[in-house]
């Protein structure tokens, strides 16, 4: 009980006020940096996946219009990319 009334003192003081107020800003400074970074890695993994995906479905598109079309886009003799 004596713990309790000696916090609730400390809680009145002006000091013990701001040291808390600077901490939750702070703490509200740097949360908003870590979303930031999650946010920026978060794209950067989109990124990464998009472009795998659409690496992948262009090269069966050029095939699949190389079929299509009269003209081969790849000559006579050279090897599929892989």
């Amino acid at each position: 009980m004596w713990c309790f009334l000696a916090a609730l003192l400390a809680l009145q003081l002006y000091f013990v006020r701001e040291l808390l107020a600077a901490l939750f800003l702070f703490a509200l400074g740097f949360g908003a940096l870590a979303g930031l970074a999650l946010f920026l890695f978060l794209i950067e993994r989109a990124g990464q996946f998009s472009m795998a995906w659409a690496g992948s479905h262009t090269r069966r598109g050029l095939g699949l219009l190389g079929e299509i079309s009269k003209k081969p886009f790849r000559g006579p003799g050279s090897e599929p990319a892989q």
